[in-house]
This record gives structure tokens, sequence and C-alpha cells, in this order.
């Protein structure tokens, strides 16, 4: 027969127990196997927020080169922020920086998908790998000049 835990009914109140446990120093009380799958979980999402930036930033990227015609204000900012969040993160989190290329490749595949959500256009018909530099990503201008 399992027993239902604390963890398992009521997840907010399990985190602050572990808190409380672990600022009394009571550290023999602590669910170490759920701490432990948590702080893995928390990792993971890290890597997973960088790939979805980066997903949604090469989506708009692509759909800015190829689409030149349907430019809009919208792309520029959703590009100028994803830009920004990203910076921020990678700061925030300096140690995801040699993942950066596995995210970029990741994340140009989610890019790809949006493309073929959101345009007309076929994403079969576009580079299946990312056709750009870092230095593009992050740091090419934007034409503010909207046609």
């Amino acid at each position: 027969m399992q027993t239902t835990t604390l963890y398992d009914q009521d997840f907010y109140a399990w985190t602050q127990h572990q808190v409380e446990l672990l600022r009394a120093g009571q550290l023999g009380e602590l669910d170490i196997e759920n701490l432990i799958e948590e702080i893995e979980s928390l990792g993971r999402q890290e890597r997973r927020e960088l790939r979805n930036r980066l997903g949604v930033l090469l989506g708009h990227l692509l759909k800015w080169h190829y689409q030149s015609e349907a430019r809009s204000k919208s792309w520029v900012y959703t590009i100028k922020e994803q830009r920004q969040e990203i910076r921020r993160h990678l700061k925030e989190n300096p140690s995801l920086k040699p993942y950066l290329s596995e995210a970029i490749e990741i994340g140009y595949e989610k890019g790809l998908n949006l493309v073929g959500q959101e345009t007309p256009l076929d994403p079969e018909q576009l580079p299946q790998s990312c056709p750009f530099s870092e230095a593009d990503i992050f740091e090419a201008p934007i034409d503010w000049q909207l046609k």
C-alpha cells in the first residue's frame, strides 16, 4: 500500500516544509529523494527556457528575413525582447553558455515550426540548419524603418 506524502498532496506546502527543515539544520528530516528530483528539474527548466526563447527569436528572424514584405513593428519588438531576455538569462546562468550552440540547433527547429504556424512559408523550403551566426542572432541590427 502506497502512502500519500505531503509532496504528493500539496507541493507548495512541501517546499515550505523543506525550507523550514533546511533553515533549522534538520538535514536528517529532509525529503532527499524528492529534493534531488526537484533540483534536477530546475536545471532542466533553465535549459528549456533558453531553447524556447531561442525558438521564438529564430522564428521571428526567419520571418524577418524571408517575409520582408510583411515586416511589422510587433516583429521588431519581439526580436528585441527575446534578445534581451536571452542575454539576461545567460548572464544569470553563465554555465549555460557552453550549451548555447546546441540550444540554437534545437531552437531553430522550434523557429521553423513557428514559421510554419504563423506564415504561408513552407518550413521544408527553408534551410534545415540555422543559417544565422551568433552575431546575426544576437547583434545584427533590425531595420527599424519598416516598409
